[in-house]
């Protein structure tokens, strides 16, 4: 029973060297699990930004008073707008149909006879509908810059009537930065990439050129063959996660107040789902060209769209909602975020990994049963 044992463990890291070797001569293999993770953290970190600050918008004062001077100095002075000031709402029409600026802010003419006379004035605020979340922005900040402006100008003039305020705080992102949950969010589909597109990659290559039906031909058997491959896909997968997180805290100033075990836990548990969906593809396919399409469709877009990463899940329609249960980058993200900004969360983390661990294990057990390997 011992040299029994002691075969399979030498046959096992035979195995996990064979692939090793083959990782570090193959250069897709370094493109894909080192290359390309920093270019996405990159875009991400950079390139990416949905903060809504320094909008730019026209604005147009039809009359020039002490009033409408003050408020449209609370207009220049707000972080959220870049104002250009005219005098005619004409001035800014080409601009906003060209979408050089977000929007158009027009106080009009009798704007301070009406103040005066509490006639109600408004601000006209005229926005490109084709861009609806720049739309609702622009509306929302101006609609707030204006709400400012009328409560400090009732408390300069210590009316009565003060306006009921709102104090607002922001827990775990007080700056509310977007990179602060885009580049944690990002690290989970770089592992969707190396786990899933990279294994399948890979083992179809190795349907292609016989090279698996050769080792199918040994007295390997099926889970050691899935452990010999799968065990240093893991590891590199683990160690480009690794790297990432060192250059989101180090460059982009992303705080990490979490720990180290949490962070491998959920990393781990993710893995099991993409590296399981990357053999399954291959041993369904056993084409590279055909693995490697179904690895993005299956895989990276449905981590990128259906997760929460970008688009919010309760906004999406019913249906897609319920898609999006067995998207695993959907367990990991929110969990990564938290890792990263709020700190460890066991009970939600728990759930995570659990949920993550089934999808593993039942994708793991497919692909051994579509490996067709049949044991004398």
């Amino acid at each position: 029973m011992n040299a029994h044992r002691r075969g399979r463990a030498r046959r096992l890291v035979a195995l996990i060297r064979k692939e090793s070797f083959q990782i570090v001569r193959d250069p897709s293999s370094i493109l894909i699990a080192l290359v390309l993770p920093l270019i996405l953290l990159f875009l991400f970190g950079y390139g990416v930004s949905l903060d809504t600050t320094r909008t730019r918008v026209g604005l147009v004062l039809e009359e020039t008073t002490p009033v409408t001077l003050d408020l449209a100095a609370s207009f220049q002075n707000s972080r959220y707008f870049d104002v250009t000031v005219g005098r005619d709402r004409r001035e800014f029409a080409e601009d906003l149909v060209e979408s050089r600026i977000g929007g158009i802010l027009v106080i009009p003419g009798g704007f301070t006879a009406d103040l005066t006379a509490a006639r109600h004035p408004v601000v006209q605020v005229i926005v490109d509908g084709a861009d609806p979340n720049t739309a609702s922005f622009v509306q929302n900040y101006a609609a707030g810059t204006v709400s400012t402006w009328e409560a400090q100008r009732a408390a300069e003039r210590a009316l009565t009537a003060t306006p009921l305020g709102v104090q607002q705080r922001f827990w775990f992102n007080p700056e509310l930065k977007s990179r602060y949950f885009l580049v944690p969010g990002s690290i989970s589909i770089v592992m969707t990439l190396v786990g899933t597109l990279l294994t399948s990659m890979v083992i179809a290559r190795e349907w292609e050129r016989g090279t698996m039906e050769a080792m199918m031909a040994t007295p390997v058997t099926a889970w050691e063959l899935l452990a010999g491959k799968i065990v240093p896909y893991f590891l590199l997968g683990l160690g480009s996660m690794s790297l990432c997180v060192v250059l989101a805290v180090l460059l982009f100033d992303v705080p990490f107040r979490g720990s180290i075990l949490a962070l491998y836990a959920l990393s781990a548990a993710f893995l099991m789902p993409a590296l399981g969906q990357g053999f399954l593809i291959s041993a369904v396919t056993k084409n590279q060209f055909l693995a490697s399409q179904l690895a993005l469709l299956s895989g990276f877009l449905p981590s990128f769209l259906l997760s929460g990463f970008i688009f919010e899940i309760n906004s999406m329609p019913l249906v897609i909602q319920y898609v999006s249960l067995i998207v695993p980058a959907r367990y990991l993200i929110p969990s990564l975020q938290s890792v990263f900004l709020a700190g460890d969360i066991w009970p939600m983390f728990l759930r995570s990994i659990l949920i993550l661990v089934g999808f593993g294990v039942v994708l793991f057990a497919v692909a051994i049963r579509k490996t067709a390997k049949r044991i004398a």
